[in-house]
């Protein structure tokens, strides 16, 4: 039972430590921003993006990291979606001959043979593919952290341990 309330104190110690300080709006727009660079669709580009931000905008590291880390299921998931509609929004001659199926095969069965056997031509469907990804994220990012913050604002307003800091944003 002792054991019980000591993790609880503790957590509200680590709790309290987190949002010190913290408005419900500056704690929801940094874990939008967190959340929203966490879906960049380029693996390993958002945890030193997310610091990078976070540095220059004066946001709490910790809350904008676990937004990022959160976030990392839905950067996988949409890496496909993503490239998709950058795909319809690029001219024609932008579009990458890329079979996705066919290339997934190839890593699947044979990693090494194709890495090793990559064309440039290879590469550089993989490079129009990866861009029209990240102009589709790009396009979508500003609204999406927009709705997020406002959503957000609203919930961490009616949090007990958040509605005494109401500092200044």
């Amino acid at each position: 039972m002792r054991n019980l309330s000591i993790h609880r104190a503790a957590a509200e110690r680590i709790g309290a430590f987190l949002v010190q300080g913290l408005s419900p709006r500056r704690l929801a727009f940094t874990l939008s921003v967190g959340f929203v660079l966490g879906c960049i669709p380029v693996i390993g580009v958002p945890t030193g993006l997310c610091v990078l931000v976070a540095l220059v905008l004066r946001l709490n590291q910790p809350a904008i990291q676990a937004a990022n880390y959160a976030a990392m299921p839905f950067q996988v998931a949409l890496i496909v979606p993503l490239a998709r509609l950058g795909a319809r929004l690029t001219p024609h001659s932008m579009q990458p001959a890329l079979n996705l199926s066919a290339l997934a095969t190839g890593i699947a069965q044979a990693p090494v043979q194709l890495v090793m056997h990559a064309s440039s031509r290879l590469l550089g469907q993989l490079a129009i593919f990866a861009a029209q990804a990240l102009l589709a994220w790009l396009l979508l990012a500003i609204p999406v952290a927009f709705v997020m913050t406002l959503m957000l604002t609203g919930v961490l307003r009616r949090v007990p341990a958040l509605a005494a800091p109401q500092t200044a944003d």
